[in-house]
């Protein structure tokens, strides 16, 4: 069952959701805003000939970070990681769902190529998976809203919560864009 704007405010007053910041006005009828942060990571084409996900590559990606009122300017063709400026805690019998902005995605802005799943028991920022499929630049302002969050309940808690040290969860409480560790097995 989707949450409606009525329990998002429940759960986030009663701590079991959090949001934060929180701008009131961001919750939606069944979903709720987040916003872009100031964060980035960008591939070094250059310096690497491929990528191989079962192995470190340490250097694969760099950390920009945009100041105060600057903005980030998103290519064609190019993909970056960005952050939300929310972190985000979800409780145990509550799943999360990232979308994209409809306003934005028609004009070729991808927020995540498959990380749209937050799992019960998350808690950090969102990194976000930035494509840019038009053919003209985009310009990222950090704390802009770039995506929405919606949650459903689950049937029941789950035995093993994201985070939980049996799953070796390689992102809870990330802050800031993360890029990614190794797959394994």
């Amino acid at each position: 069952m989707v949450l409606s704007d009525r329990d998002i405010k429940v759960e986030i007053s009663s701590g079991r959701l959090v949001i934060e910041p929180l701008v009131a006005e961001n919750i939606q009828p069944a979903s709720v805003d987040v916003r872009l942060g100031s964060n980035f990571r960008v591939f070094q084409n250059s310096e690497h000939a491929y990528i191989d996900p079962t192995m470190a590559q340490p250097d694969l990606t760099r950390s920009v970070d945009v100041t105060d009122g600057g903005t980030f300017v998103l290519h064609p063709g190019q993909f970056v990681l960005g952050t939300t400026l929310e972190r985000i805690v979800i409780p145990d019998d509550v799943l999360g769902k990232l979308e994209g902005k409809s306003t934005l995605g028609r004009l070729g802005l991808m927020i995540h190529s498959t990380a749209g799943y937050v799992d019960p028991g998350w808690d950090g920022e969102l990194t976000l998976e930035l494509s840019n499929v038009a053919t003209l630049p985009i310009v990222l302002h950090p704390g802009m809203r770039i995506g929405q969050m919606s949650f459903e309940r689950m049937s029941s808690p789950v035995e093993r919560p994201y985070g939980c040290a049996e799953l070796g969860s390689h992102y809870q409480r990330q802050h800031g864009a993360a890029p990614a560790q190794v797959l394994k097995g």
